[in-house]
C-alpha cells in the first residue's frame, strides 16, 4: 500500500468516526476522486454519480483534446501533469487519466510510464482509463476479446497492440470511424448496441467483449449486451470509474451494471 493512500484511508476512518458522532464533514474528509478528460470543460460524466451516488466526490478536469488522432494526442498530452497538480491541489486523493485513446496511443510501457509521472507530480495514486479496461478483463479472467471502438482505423489499431502488450488476444476489432464527435454527432443507444453486439458475434471465440471511448454512453449496455451475447462486457468510462475509485479504499461495487461492477 502507497503512503499516500495509507493515509487517504486514514483521513477517511477519521470521517467515519465523525460522521458516527453526528459531526458534519467537510469537503477534505470526503474521498474525492480528481479525473482528467480530453476535451476542455468537460463536466463530471452521470456515470459517476449514478455507479456512487454517495461516499465519493469528484472533480473534473479537461485538457482540450479536439480530436481523436495521434497528432492531437501529441498536442495535448504536456497537459495532462498540470491539470493532475491542479486536481491535487483542490483536494482529490487520487488522480485517473479519463481518456482511453489519450492514455493507450503509445502503448502498454508508454500509459505505465504516465502512471508513474502523475503519481510522482502529485504524490497520488493514479489510474486512467486504459488501465480500468484491464483490470475489468483481469476480474473476468477474459484473455480472447471482442473490441467495438469509436475510432477510425489507426487508433483502433493503436488500442489492438496496447491490448496485445496488457496479454490478451484481440480476436477482433472494429471502429465506427469517428475522429470528432462534433463532426460525427451523437451515437444512439441502439447504433451502439447493435454495433457491439455485432463485433463480437463476428468473434465467435471470443471470451468477452470491449467498448473503447469514454464518449460512448455504454452504462445502461452493459447488461443488456451481456444476456445478448452470454459474455461478460467491459467498457471505458464504467470500468475507469469501478478501476479509480478503488484507489480511495471503496469497494468500486455497483450491482446493476453488469458482471464486472456487480463483483465489486
Amino acid at each position: 500500500m502507497t503512503s499516500s493512500r495509507r493515509q487517504f484511508l486514514q483521513i477517511a476512518s477519521a470521517g467515519a468516526v465523525g460522521a458516527a458522532l453526528g459531526t458534519t464533514l467537510s469537503a477534505a474528509a470526503v474521498p474525492t476522486l480528481g479525473m482528467i478528460f480530453p476535451p476542455a470543460n468537460y463536466p463530471v460524466p452521470p456515470e459517476a454519480t449514478l455507479l456512487y451516488p454517495s461516499g465519493v466526490r469528484f472533480l473534473a478536469e479537461g485538457v482540450g483534446l479536439q480530436k481523436m488522432t495521434a497528432d492531437e494526442y501529441d498536442r495535448v498530452f504536456g497537459r495532462i501533469l498540470p491539470a493532475a497538480e491542479k486536481l491535487a491541489k483542490e483536494g482529490s486523493n487520487a488522480i485517473s487519466v479519463m481518456g482511453t485513446s489519450l492514455t493507450f496511443y503509445k502503448g502498454a510501457e508508454f500509459e505505465h510510464q504516465l502512471k508513474v509521472n502523475v503519481t510522482k507530480a502529485t504524490g497520488l495514486p493514479s489510474t486512467t482509463m486504459s488501465t480500468g479496461i484491464v483490470e475489468g478483463l483481469k476480474a473476468l479472467n477474459a484473455r480472447k476479446i471482442a473490441v467495438a471502438t469509436a475510432y477510425d482505423e489507426d487508433v483502433s489499431h493503436r488500442l489492438k497492440v496496447f491490448l496485445e502488450e496488457s496479454g490478451f488476444e484481440v480476436v477482433s476489432v472494429k471502429g465506427l470511424g469517428i475522429v470528432s464527435f462534433k463532426d460525427r454527432g451523437p451515437v444512439t443507444p441502439d447504433e451502439l448496441f447493435n454495433f457491439s453486439a455485432s463485433v463480437y458475434e463476428g468473434a465467435p471465440k471470443a471470451e468477452g467483449l470491449v467498448i473503447s471511448c469514454g464518449g460512448l454512453k455504454t452504462l445502461d449496455l452493459i447488461v443488456p449486451l451481456e444476456q445478448r451475447c452470454k459474455r461478460p462486457v467491459v467498457s471505458s468510462t464504467p470500468h475507469a470509474l469501478w478501476a479509480s475509485v478503488r484507489l480511495l479504499g471503496l469497494s468500486g461495487q455497483a450491482k446493476g451494471y453488469g458482471t464486472v461492477l456487480a463483483k465489486g
